[in-house]
């Protein structure tokens, strides 16, 4: 994984190309989504028959959004992407805190316990149905 990620730095360059990006390889070709906040370029290098291509992607707002989905952590040197990274983790924090404190205030409240075990229960049920699922 860490020389496909070389390869792709070293791929940029030659283009002259430079910032974050996601890479991955399928039997032949090799493809790298250059990506900042506001646009992407595709680099789709074919080993076999020894081409590359380069397309900028024009900005879409379904790209975008589902883009902030996909950034990976602190790993590119960018400040948007690191302060989105900052946000999500900032966000997964405080999901496990507002978890936390309802499940400890259910617990106090005797006359919820009931109904807070179905919901629990659901809860665990329908995790395991989408992670058997994936």
């Amino acid at each position: 994984k860490e020389d496909l990620r070389a390869s792709g730095r070293s791929i940029l360059s030659d283009l002259g190309l430079e910032g974050a990006f996601g890479i991955n390889r399928r039997n032949n070709r090799v493809t790298i989504y250059l990506f900042d906040f506001w646009s992407s370029v595709r680099v789709t290098y074919n080993l076999q028959k020894k081409w590359i291509k380069v397309e900028d992607k024009r900005f879409r707002w379904d790209h975008f959004i589902t883009g902030l989905h996909a950034r990976g952590g602190f790993q590119q040197d960018n400040a948007l992407n690191d302060a989105w990274a900052v946000i999500v983790d900032l966000v997964c924090l405080s999901f496990v805190v507002w978890i936390a404190s309802g499940i400890y205030m259910w617990w106090l409240l005797g006359h919820t316990r009931a109904w807070g075990w179905v919901a629990l229960l659901s809860g665990v049920v329908t995790f395991i149905v989408f992670l058997l699922n994936l």
